[in-house]
C-alpha cells in the first residue's frame, strides 16, 4: 500500500497585504498529480486544513476542491483530521456530507469504537487509521483516566491518548491490514524557529506546556502522520517511521529558504514503512534580504518573491519604503538599517504606548508615520483600555 501524507495548508493565510489563493491552487494541484502519478492508495492530512476556524468562501472552496481532486472521484480515501488552527465544529458539521466523496474529516478527539480509528477500503487493500486531532490544553477526554487523574501533565495525556487508539487499531487491523495513526502535536526536540523571523506556527501552541515526549508515539502504527511543526522532518525519538510533513507553502520569513514537500509512505501489513519524500515546487518564495539599495537592484532573486527588505542607509530615509515598492512587486517589509548613536535613543521608560508606537513606525519606514495613523492608533488604545475583560 502506498500512503502520501501532507499537512498544514493553511488555506486563506495571506503574506502581509498579498492573498494567495493561486498559489494553493497551484501547489494543491501539484499534490493531487503527484498523488495520481505515485498510484497513491490512500492519503493522511495531519491537520491545520485552514488558516482560521471560521474560513473564508474562497478559503473553503480551495481547501474542499483539493481534498476532492486527492479522493478521485471517490476512489482514494482521504483523511483529514483537524489542527490547532482549524474548528473542530466545523469537521465535525461537514463530516458527514464529505463521507460519500470519501473524504473522512475528523474534528474532535473520541473514543476508540466511536469515529476515532478508521477502517477503510483501498486499492492496495485495507487500512486502519487512528484519528488524534489537536488537544487543547484545558479539554479533559473522559475515556483516558478518571477524572482526578486527568490534570496530569499534557504530554501524559497525549501518550494515554495514542497507546489507547493504538492497541484498538490493532485489535481491528488483525494481521491483514496496515496502520496508521495520523496526530497535530509537538514532540519535544523537533526543530521549529528558523532565521530569527516569525514562522506560519501558532506560538501560543508550541510551548513546553504544548510539548510531547517521543513516549507520545506509541509502537502500533507502521506509520505516523504528524502535523502542527511546518520545518519537514523526522519525529524526533519516535521508535516507528513518524515524519513532520511540513507545510504547504512558506507560509512567514521564518519558513524561508524550507524546501516543502510531501510524504510518500510504501508500507505491507506486519512490516516498517519505507518513506520517501517528493520536493514540491509550485508557490512564490519568500526571502529575506539586506544590503546596499544598488546591490539589492541587481539580485535576480527578489524580483518574483515576497520580500522582507533591510536597506543600509545613512541616516533616516524617508521614500525608502515607497521606492522599493516601485522597485519590487512584492514587498512585504521594508527597514532602513543605518548607525543609531545609543545615547540619541530616547529610553523607553516612562514614555506611553503612543509614543513607543511612533518610534517603532520611524526606525521600521525610516519616516514618522502620518499624523492620521496615529490618530487611529489612539483611538483604538481607547476602545480597548475601556473593553470589558
Amino acid at each position: 500500500m502506498r500512503a502520501l501524507h501532507t499537512s498544514d495548508w493553511h488555506v486563506g493565510k495571506r503574506v502581509g497585504r498579498y492573498g494567495r489563493s493561486d498559489e494553493y491552487r497551484e501547489v494543491i494541484a501539484e499534490v493531487a498529480a503527484i498523488a495520481d502519478r505515485e498510484q497513491v492508495d490512500v492519503v493522511l492530512h495531519s491537520g491545520d486544513l485552514f488558516d482560521r476556524p471560521v474560513p473564508p468562501v474562497d478559503a473553503l472552496d480551495i481547501a474542499f476542491g483539493g481534498l476532492a481532486m486527492l479522493a478521485d472521484s471517490g476512489r482514494r480515501p482521504v483523511v483529514v483530521i483537524a489542527g490547532n488552527h482549524d474548528s473542530p465544529q466545523l469537521f465535525e458539521a461537514l463530516a458527514p456530507f464529505l463521507r460519500g466523496a470519501n473524504i473522512h474529516l475528523v474534528g474532535d478527539i473520541k473514543r476508540p469504537d466511536e469515529g476515532a480509528v478508521l477502517e477503510l477500503e483501498t486499492a492496495g487493500g485495507r487500512t486502519v487509521v487512528s484519528c488524534f486531532p489537536f488537544l487543547r490544553e484545558g479539554r479533559v477526554v473522559d475515556f483516558v483516566a478518571a477524572a482526578d487523574e486527568w490534570y496530569k501533565r499534557y504530554a501524559d495525556r497525549l501518550r494515554h491518548i495514542s497507546e489507547a487508539y493504538s492497541r484498538h487499531a490493532a485489535h481491528i487491523a488483525g494481521t491483514d491490514a496496515v496502520t496508521f495513526l495520523v496526530a497535530h502535536f509537538l514532540v519535544g526536540g523537533a526543530r521549529v524557529h528558523g532565521h530569527g523571523a516569525p514562522r506560519g506556527e501558532r506560538e501560543l501552541h508550541m510551548g513546553e506546556a504544548y510539548a510531547a515526549t517521543a513516549d507520545a508515539i506509541p509502537p502500533g502504527p507502521q506509520y505516523v502522520a504528524m502535523g502542527h511543526v511546518h520545518a519537514p522532518q523526522p519525529v524526533p525519538g519516535a521508535v516507528v517511521p513518524a515524519e513532520y510533513a511540513g507545510s504547504l507553502l512558506e507560509l512567514d520569513f521564518g519558513e524561508a529558504g524550507e524546501e516543502k514537500r510531501v510524504v510518500l509512505v510504501d508500507v505491507e501489513p506486519g512490516l516498517p514503512a519505507a518513506v520517501r519524500s517528493v520536493p514540491l515546487t509550485g508557490g512564490r518564495r519568500l526571502v529575506r534580504a539586506s544590503g546596499e539599495w544598488q546591490d539589492l537592484l541587481v539580485r535576480d532573486d527578489l524580483r518574483e518573491a515576497y520580500l522582507d527588505l533591510t536597506v543600509s542607509t545613512a541616516g533616516p530615509d524617508p521614500g525608502l519604503a515607497d521606492r522599493a515598492r516601485e522597485e519590487f512587486d512584492h514587498v512585504v517589509k521594508v527597514a532602513a538599517d543605518y548607525p543609531r548613536v545609543e545615547d540619541e535613543r530616547r529610553s523607553r521608560t516612562h514614555r506611553t504606548i503612543d509614543e513607543l508606537f511612533v518610534d517603532y513606525y520611524t526606525e521600521r519606514e525610516g519616516a514618522e508615520p502620518p499624523a492620521e495613523l496615529v490618530a487611529a492608533f489612539r483611538e483604538l488604545l481607547e476602545e480597548v483600555g475601556h473593553a470589558a475583560p
